[in-house]
């Protein structure tokens, strides 16, 4: 028999069942990788191991939709710290070039410990850059990574084929040809994907963006996709200057090239999808096509506002990304709900977020995103994914009228304390416990430095002076008459 393991005393557990139960003084029964029971009071059966859980909130495990763990080799850096979507993507893209699979292993092992320390416990990655030979093995170190820290993991095999040879946005070396990326897509489904109950590993396709992929390669990634049964990601609607790519290139808006090549469904989930217009919502709601929201990237690049309550009300499946740590600078879920929660109280005329929306979309909401109704929830038969958070510290003192609103209201820096995994606990009292912590940060900090060095040898740029964007960036601006 599997081992088991039991909370009690719980003072307030959050279910994000579809009736969004809330229970006091509960407990939750897990047996080996699976929920057991969830109830209050008495639990009905013994357990090998006892977890009290008095004065402690627990939720289910956050589920990130959105992310570029290599970003994390290259946080705010000075030269893009002021930049938007184009120029920021334009300078990083000199630094990225310059990564290796020793550096995607390491920046996704701290990337990952830092959602790990967030309350994460699912998460997706959007890795789309090979730019040399022998980087076609970057996501299997990601995958490396997350069995070694022990994340539920969701990478997107993504692509960039469309270089500045064929007016594109990336430099053609960064670039791969179509049939190199359907081949390592075929290759890492055949090898990796596992798509039974409570897996830990699951394989999406994700060509990057309309302004760096061919329409050839977006209709083949989605008709593999869906011969393998697995779901596409890609980047919709982030920026004005993507719309007007689109509208030169394409003749058309970012949703209409997407739905003229097949790409909405449910088995489809979008980042972004900040400058969509009531058809468009209303066609995503139709369709059952998800979104990844990433409100701090948004912010921090100066993108826009997405008009999540719009979707939400047209019933369009929304889930939380942390999106890339060079547009965000953390991978914090809880930050992220919270930004959420308040982000929208600047849209005029429609309903604020409340916290607990926010935290579904944070977990129900993500799980729908990335296909998969065995997490998001603590029901019987679900993943035993969830997350402990001490109500008694300092920063929820007086907040006890609301617990489960107060993680996100009273949201102070501090990490969870305890994150749960497939039965098995990862990251507690501050630590995550599979990893040398301090190791891992000085192996990323070194590639991060071997990185920027390099790209600033070969590229000339100064570190700190932010450089003329107007002449890489006028290609993809329409003439204004």
């Amino acid at each position: 028999m599997p081992p088991t393991l039991l909370i009690k005393n719980i003072q307030l557990l959050a279910t994000m069942n579809d009736r969004r139960d809330l229970l006091s003084d509960a407990y939750i029964q897990i047996e080996g990788p699976r929920i057991l029971s969830v109830g209050t009071g008495e639990p009905p059966l013994a357990a090998e191991r006892i977890i009290d859980g008095k004065n402690c909130l627990v939720i289910p495990g956050l589920v990130n939709t959105h992310h570029h763990l290599i970003q994390v080799l290259t946080k705010n850096i000075p030269l893009v710290q002021t930049a938007g979507l184009f120029p920021w993507l334009l300078t990083l893209y000199e630094i990225w070039r310059e990564i290796t699979p020793e550096a995607v292993y390491a920046a996704s092992l701290t990337g990952m410990a830092e959602l790990l320390a967030s309350g994460c416990t699912c998460t997706s990655d959007h890795l789309y850059l090979f730019p040399r030979v022998g980087s076609g093995h970057f996501i299997d170190r990601q995958i490396d990574a997350a069995r070694q820290i022990g994340i539920r993991f969701q990478p997107c095999r993504g692509s960039m084929s469309r270089g500045k040879s064929l007016g594109g946005l990336p430099p053609d070396d960064i670039c791969q040809s179509e049939e190199a990326i359907l081949e390592d897509c075929r290759r890492l489904l055949e090898t990796y994907h596992d798509p039974a109950p409570l897996a830990m590993t699951r394989i999406s396709l994700g060509p990057c963006a309309p302004f760096n992929v061919t329409d050839q390669l977006m209709k083949e990634t989605v008709r593999l996709a869906r011969e393998y049964k697995v779901s596409c990601h890609t980047h919709l609607a982030e920026t004005l200057d993507e719309e007007e790519y689109c509208r030169k290139t394409y003749h058309c808006r970012p949703f209409d090239y997407l739905e003229n090549l097949g790409w909405l469904g449910q088995d489809i989930w979008l980042a972004h999808c900040i400058h969509l217009n009531e058809p468009e919502i209303e066609k995503m709601g139709q369709t059952g096509t998800s979104i990844a929201h990433c409100p701090t990237s948004n912010l921090r690049l100066g993108s826009g506002i997405a008009p999540i309550r719009r979707l939400l009300d047209r019933q369009v499946p929304v889930g939380l990304g942390v999106d890339g740590s060079a547009s965000n600078d953390s991978s914090h879920m809880l930050a992220e709900a919270r930004q959420c929660m308040l982000l929208h109280r600047l849209e005029p005329g429609v309903a604020w977020i409340t916290a607990e929306e926010a935290l579904w979309m944070a977990t129900r909401g993500g799980a729908r995103a990335l296909g998969r109704d065995d997490i998001g929830s603590l029901e019987p038969g679900k993943a035993a994914d969830l997350v402990l958070l001490r109500l008694d510290r300092m920063a929820y003192a007086g907040a006890q009228s609301d617990p489960l609103a107060a993680v996100l209201y009273n949201l102070s820096p501090h990490p969870v304390d305890l994150t749960m995994v497939h039965g098995q606990i990862v990251y507690q009292n501050g630590s995550c416990l599979r990893i040398r912590e301090e190791e891992a940060v000085a192996e990323t900090n070194r590639h991060a430095a071997a990185m920027l060095s390099a790209a600033l040898h070969k590229s000339g740029l100064p570190l700190r002076k932010r450089p003329d964007f107007s002449i890489p960036l006028s290609p993809y601006r329409l003439q204004k008459t």
